[in-house]
Order: C-alpha cells, then structure tokens, then sequence
C-alpha cells in the first residue's frame, strides 16, 4: 500500500508541475502555427504569475486575479505580435526582449507592491473533489482531486486537437504558418490571423503563471517562472507542435522535475545543483534527439510582408 501511495502521489506531483509548462506550450503552439515565434512565453508566465498575485491580494478574489491575468497576458501577446507582425522587427529579439522587461519589471514592482516580504501568503483555489471517483486508487488523486485548472487544460487540449484539425479557422492558422503567400492570395489576412494567435498564446501562458501563484506555490516571488517558458518550447518542439504531443512532453519534463524534487528529499548522496538541472537536461538531450526530425511550421520566424510577398 506504501509503495502504491508513493506511486500516486508522484505522479500527482508530475502533473501540477507540469501544468503551467503545458498551459505555456498550448499558447506557444497557436503562435508558432501562425508562424511567428514565441520565445517570449517566459514573459508571459512571468506576467500572468504577477498579476494574479497583484489582484488576489488587493480584491482577495483569485477567480478575478485569473482575468487579469489572461487580459494582462493577452496585452503582452498584442506587443509581441505589434513588434514581429506590423514592425517586421526580429522575432527572436522581440520574445528575448519581452522576457527581459518581464523579469525585470515584475522584480521591480514585487517590492513596491509586497514591500519586500516575498511569501506573503496568498489566497489561492482549491482543488475540486468529485464525488465517488475521488476515492479510486492512483485514478482518483490523479484526475478527481484536482483544481478548475488542471481541468481547465484537459479541456483546451481536446478543444485545441478540435480547432487546428477540424475547423476552418484551424485550417487557415495551418496555412498561414506554412505558405502565407498562398493564404494571402486566398484572400486571409495573415495579418490578422496571426494577431489572433499571438494574442490568444499571451492568455493561455498567462494561466500557466496564474497557476503558479493561485495554485501551486500560493505567493509571487521575484523570477518565479524560473525558466519554465524556455522548457514549454522545448516540449513544443519534442511535441511537434501538436495539442497532445506538446502536452504530454510537458508531463515528461513534469516528471522528471517531481523525480529530482523526490530524490532531495530522500537525502540521497548528489549535489542537489546536479539535480535541479535534471529537468534542463533532459529538455536538451529530447532537442538533442529530434536535431532534423521535428520539423517546424516553415513559415516559423519568417515575416510576412504583403508589400515584398516574393521576400516571404
């Protein structure tokens, strides 16, 4: 029964780990579909993190604190998509830049906001008991004892498989990330379509870092992402872009995480620096592994000009 416990609760601990790496690979994929890439989400996170701290400890409302986060993030998506789709400036530095503003400003506000107490308790959700099926062994802890975000994210993988393969919009986000010029002469403003998913990929990491705060850790503390954004990309790539793939190698990454969290805890002779990289690690060896078979959208990073379509 002991090992069985263990069991189950190591892989509860796998997935709350991995639920704002999955929410930020979910946003990252719509964005990068549409052909623009999304190194930004750590900032994302970061920001969604900020302010539904901020929120909840003014209003005490964390369902409120997840709007804005989500219009926060969305806010952030509008920038990337401003500077990389209307400016032309290098998607790239644009995502690089946005991380370092995030990291810097919420720093910076945390301690006019917090006056540098950074684990103030924070009012959080908690987790939803279903009757009956809670109760089930391994099943029941894992998928029947979690909070609305967990079920949240189960909901926008289904949905997110339905939209990019069945629906026309899905169709036209494919398109514009692979040939825009054909999707332009089809009459779609690529332009468009790829605010649309920018934006639409600031809210969905923005819920990742909502996660971190109302959920898992229940405080804002300053870098708190603490490089989950970059580890959502490679799970996006180990995905292949995909809803169930992408989140799934979230899972992997979760995983691991909660295996180096268990193995400190035992007390097991290894620096403890050597395992908390362990999660690092493994997200390089899976890009390691897939170097030339993991291909991305091919219009991925590439702007679209309308006035030059022979430069796209």
């Amino acid at each position: 029964m002991n090992n069985l416990n263990f069991f189950s609760d190591y892989l509860v601990a796998s997935l709350n780990l991995s639920v704002p790496l999955a929410f930020a690979a979910l946003g990252g994929m719509y964005s990068e579909r549409s052909g623009v890439l999304n190194i930004a989400l750590e900032g994302m996170l970061i920001t969604g993190a900020f302010t539904s701290a901020v929120a909840t400890l003014y209003t005490g409302n964390p369902w409120f604190s997840v709007l804005c986060a989500l219009i926060t993030g969305g806010l952030v998506g509008l920038l990337h998509a401003f500077l990389c789709v209307t400016l032309y400036v290098n998607q790239l530095v644009s995502g690089l830049a946005i991380n370092l503003v995030a990291a810097g400003l919420t720093s910076f506000l945390a301690r006019l906001v917090f006056h540098g107490s950074s684990t103030q308790r924070l009012p959080g959700i908690e987790p939803i008991l279903i009757p009956a099926l809670a109760n089930l062994p391994i099943l029941g802890a894992l998928l029947f004892q979690q909070d609305i975000f967990v079920y949240l994210l189960i909901t926008l993988v289904i949905v997110s498989n339905y939209i990019l393969f069945h629906t026309s919009f899905g169709l036209t986000l494919r398109a514009v990330g692979e040939y825009p010029k054909a999707a332009a002469t089809a009459g779609v403003s690529v332009s468009k379509v790829r605010y649309a998913a920018v934006v639409i990929s600031g809210c969905l990491a923005s819920l990742g870092g909502a996660y971190l705060t109302l959920v898992q850790i229940k405080f804002f503390t300053e870098n708190m992402s603490a490089g989950k954004g970059f580890i959502a990309i490679a799970a996006l790539i180990f995905g292949r872009w995909h809803p169930l793939g992408s989140t799934l190698a979230c899972f992997l990454f979760g995983a691991t995480e909660a295996l180096q969290l268990r193995i400190q805890a035992l007390g097991a002779n290894i620096p403890y620096q050597f395992l908390a990289m362990l999660p690092y690690a493994i997200a390089l060896f899976a890009l390691v592994g897939l170097a030339g078979k993991s291909r991305p959208p091919q219009s991925n990073g590439v702007p679209y000009s309308p006035e030059h379509p022979q430069n796209n």
